[in-house]
C-alpha cells in the first residue's frame, strides 16, 4: 500500500540494547509529535541486526516504555502494517537482495582490504595531511587481482561507491549543509560474513517504508550525505521513490558538558519510572531540550505540544539535562492532576517493596484524607512513602539528625505544655490544633515555627513534611498524644 502524496511518514527505530534512555525518548517524542501534528504516520521499527548486543528483554522494555509514555504507533510491532515485518532481524532476505542489486548496478563493489592494510594506509594519509577515510583501493580491481585475493582466502565486504560530487541538502533544524566528496569516502554496507550493516539497512527500510522525514540525533549527521547518495542509487534501481527530508536534533548534554550517554545513571528511563516521574511531566521537560512552546510557558500538556510543534522551531544548539528543573516540572504536573487521579497514581509506592509498613496497617481513610495535602508538596511520586509513613507505622522512624536539630534545651517542657493544650483542643479542626501549639509556644516565649518543630519530630520523626496540623488531625488524638509521651520519655531517659 503506497502512501498518499504529501502525507507525513516518520519513524522511530531504536535498537533493543539495554534500558531505554532519555535521549532516545526525546527523539521518539519529537517524531511522535511531528506525526500527530501533521496527521501523519508514525512507524515504530526495531533495528535488531546486532545479535551480540540485542536482547528480547530490551525489546520488551522498548514496547513497554512506548506504552507508558503514551506513544501510540500506526505501524510496527503488535500493530502490523503494509510494510511488515518491522523487526530488521526478520528482513534479511530484503537486504541481501538490495545489496546484490547495488553490486549488479555498479553502485557497490567488493573490497578485499584487510583491517591491517586499512590502518596502515590511514596512518600514512594522516601523516601526509590527507583525509584518512577509505582511499578507494578496491574500486576498480581487475579480474586477476580479484582471483589473487580469493586465492589468499580473503572474504570481501561490500562497499558503496560514493559519487565524486558535492552533496548539499537542507536540514530541517540546521539549514543548508554541504559535504565535499573528499570528506565522504566509500563506506561498507555488508560485512565479510554477509551480515548487512546499519549503513544499508536503515536507509533501505526508510525507502521501502516510504519515510518522508527522518528526525534523528545530531550524532548521525555525518552519515546523511552517504545515505542521500544511497537513496539516489535506490531511486535509479526502482527501489525508492524519494529522498526523505532530514532534521538532526541537538545533543542532550549531561555533566561536564559531555553528551548524555547510556552509561550515565541519569539517562535511564527506568530510573525515572521507579522514582515516580509522571510520563506527562517527563515528556514536558524533554520537549524543552531543544524546543519550546513559547518564551513564557514551560508547563504544558502533550496535547498543547502536538498542536504547536514545528520541527523548524527546534534549536540546533546542545541542550543540557537539568535534573532539578525536570523534577520541578514534574511536580507542577503532579499538582495538575485531579486528586482522585493523584491518589491512584501513588498506589505503587504505598505497598511493598516501597512501603515500610505492614499491609494490614495501611488505612484507606487516612490515605484519602492526607492525599490532597501531599499532592501540594511532591516533586516525584516516590516521595509519598516517606511523607505519609508516620500515618501507617506503629511509631515514627526517627532521623537522629532531625531529632538533634529539633530537640533543643527546654524541648521537654515545651512538649509537656503542647500535650496539655492538645489534650483539650478540638480534634476535628486543624486550626484548633494549630492554636494549641501556638499557645504552648507563647507560654515558653517561642513563635509558632520554633514551637511546632519538636512536635513535628515527636509525631512524624522528621523536621520537614506535610502540613503539620492537618497531619495531626488525620493521625488522631490518641496516636498523637502517645507519640508525644514517647518523645518525652526519650528526652528524659
Amino acid at each position: 500500500m503506497a502512501s498518499a502524496p504529501g502525507s507525513v511518514r516518520v519513524r522511530f527505530c531504536p535498537s533493543p540494547t539495554g534500558n531505554p534512555h532519555v535521549g532516545l525518548v526525546r527523539t521518539a517524542l519529537f517524531n511522535w509529535a511531528f506525526a500527530r501534528h501533521h496527521g501523519g504516520t508514525l512507524v515504530f521499527r526495531i533495528e535488531d541486526t546486532d545479535a551480540a548486543r540485542d536482547s528480547e528483554e530490551s525489546y520488551t522494555q522498548l514496547l513497554d516504555a512506548m506504552r507508558w509514555l503514551g506513544f501510540d504507533w500506526d505501524e510496527g510491532p503488535e500493530v502490523g502494517g503494509p510494510h511488515a515485518p518491522y523487526r530488521q532481524s526478520q528482513r534479511m532476505d530484503i537486504y541481501r537482495d538490495v545489496a546484490q542489486k547495488l553490486l549488479d548496478g555498479g553502485y557497490a563493489y567488493h573490497c578485499y582490504c584487510s583491517q591491517e592494510e586499512l590502518d596502515t594506509r590511514r596512518e600514512a594519509a594522516r601523516a601526509a595531511g590527507r583525509p584518512s577515510g577509505y582511499d578507494g583501493h578496491c574500486r576498480e580491481l581487475t579480474a586477476g587481482q580479484v582471483e589473487e585475493y580469493q586465492a589468499q582466502g580473503r572474504t570481501p565486504i561490500v562497499r558503496f561507491r560514493m559519487p565524486d560530487e558535492t552533496i548539499t541538502f537542507t536540514d530541517l533544524v540546521r539549514g543548508e549543509l554541504t559535504f565535499t566528496p573528499e570528506n565522504v569516502p566509500d563506506y561498507g554496507i555488508v560485512r565479510a560474513n554477509g551480515a548487512p550493516l546499519y549503513t544499508l539497512v536503515n536507509p533501505v527500510d526508510d525507502a521501502l517504508m516510504e519515510i518522508t522525514h527522518v528526525l534523528r540525533g545530531e550524532d548521525l549527521l555525518s552519515s546523511t550525505p552517504r545515505q542521500i547518495a544511497l537513496y539516489k542509487a535506490l531511486i535509479e534501481l526502482g527501489i525508492a521513490r524519494r529522498i526523505p527530508e532530514f532534521g538532526h536534533l541537538p545533543y542532550v548534554m549531561g555533566e561536564g558538558n559531555k553528551k548524555l550517554s547510556k552509561r550515565d545513571p541519569q539517562s535511564s528511563l527506568n530510573l525515572y519510572r521507579e522514582q515516580g516521574f509522571l510520563p506527562e511531566g517527563l515528556l514536558n521537560y524533554l520537549s524543552l531540550l531543544g524546543w519550546s512552546l513559547s518564551a513564557d510557558k514551560d508547563i504544558f500538556t502533550i496535547e498543547e505540544m502536538v498542536a504547536a510543534f514545528d520541527i523548524s522551531d527546534v534549536n540546533p544548539n546542545p541542550a543540557r539535562f537539568d535534573l532539578k528543573k525536570c523534577e520541578a516540572i514534574n511536580g507542577d504536573h503532579i499538582r495538575l492532576l485531579d486528586v482522585k487521579e493523584f491518589t491512584e497514581r501513588c498506589r505503587p509506592w504505598l505497598k511493598a517493596p516501597f512501603a515500610p509498613w505492614a499491609p494490614e496497617d495501611f488505612d484507606e481513610a487516612r490515605w484519602q484524607a492526607i492525599a490532597p495535602h501531599a499532592q501540594t508538596r511532591l516533586k516525584v511520586l516516590s516521595e509519598i512513602t516517606d511523607n505519609v509513613d508516620f500515618l501507617f507505622l506503629p511509631e515514627p522512624v526517627f532521623d537522629e539528625a532531625s531529632w538533634t536539630k529539633a530537640m533543643k534545651e527546654g524541648s521537654d517542657a515545651l512538649l509537656r505544655t503542647a500535650r496539655e493544650k492538645l489534650e483539650s483542643a478540638d480534634w476535628t479542626s486543624a486550626e484548633s490544633l494549630k492554636e494549641a501549639v501556638l499557645a504552648a509556644g507563647e507560654a515558653h516565649g517561642l513563635k509558632l515555627g520554633k514551637a511546632q518543630a519538636p512536635v513535628r519530630v515527636a509525631v512524624t520523626g522528621r523536621t520537614v513534611g506535610l502540613p503539620l496540623f492537618e497531619s495531626l488531625e488525620i493521625l488522631g488524638k490518641e496516636k498523637t498524644l502517645a507519640r508525644i509521651d514517647a518523645a518525652l520519655a526519650k528526652l528524659t531517659a
